[in-house]
């Protein structure tokens, strides 16, 4: 059986968006917060499901640009958004270890625990807008390649594209904050959010290094 050029272009994008979602920089983070928050996995579900359709929406207006800007200057673009998501990263872990640092020493129970709940809300915030605003930019020239075969065949890629990088995600997402559910750090008591910021900082920090090899 022979597989036809708009076959394997599907097929290519399925595959890039698997194996790019599975990159740690992109669901790491959130399984740390994840775990952390002790969110139950029906959150972490909705929580990974934003974060991809944040990052195929990106996905697809980088694309988009191919043919409004060229293929060259897409590409351009994109690096440059996901070198400022490694960075948006560091900067949310430092900012998340500098936050639970400070509310580690508050004294009044109620008023640590409304400031708590205000920065958990507006870490989550954050942490969706920069997961979900990271574009893959490897798929891009197997949707510059499909131009030639029509409009449906762009729907069909983007569709398969979006499916698998969204259910890869959700699935990453709770896998992984299951397992990381499972180590207790109880020795480490109050200081456990402070450690998870830096982690984030650390893995943000990594994947902008690695980027500008």
């Amino acid at each position: 059986m022979t597989l036809g050029p708009q076959t394997i272009l599907v097929g290519s994008v399925v595959l890039v968006g698997v194996l790019h979602t599975m990159v740690p920089d992109h669901w790491l983070p959130l399984a740390i917060i994840a775990r952390q928050q002790k969110w139950s996995r029906v959150q972490v579900a909705l929580a990974a499901l934003q974060a991809g359709a944040g990052h195929v929406f990106s996905t697809l207006v980088i694309a988009a640009l191919v043919w409004a800007l060229g293929a060259e200057t897409a590409k351009h673009s994109a690096r440059v958004v996901d070198t400022a998501s490694s960075i948006c990263l560091v900067v949310f872990g430092l900012w998340t270890a500098a936050s639970a640092w400070q509310e580690s020493d508050h004294v009044h129970m109620e008023t640590e625990a409304q400031t708590s709940s205000s920065s958990e809300r507006k870490r989550r915030i954050t942490l969706l807008l920069i997961l979900g605003s990271s574009p893959m930019v490897e798929g891009i020239p197997a949707f510059f390649a499909a131009s030639k075969y029509g409009i449906r065949l762009l729907l069909g890629m983007a569709a398969a594209f979006s499916i698998s990088t969204i259910v890869t995600y959700v699935a990453l997402c709770v896998l992984s904050t299951v397992g990381l559910q499972r180590f207790r750090l109880a020795s480490l008591g109050r200081y456990g959010e402070v450690l998870s910021g830096v982690m984030i900082a650390v893995v943000g920090l990594v994947f902008w290094l690695w980027g500008n090899r």
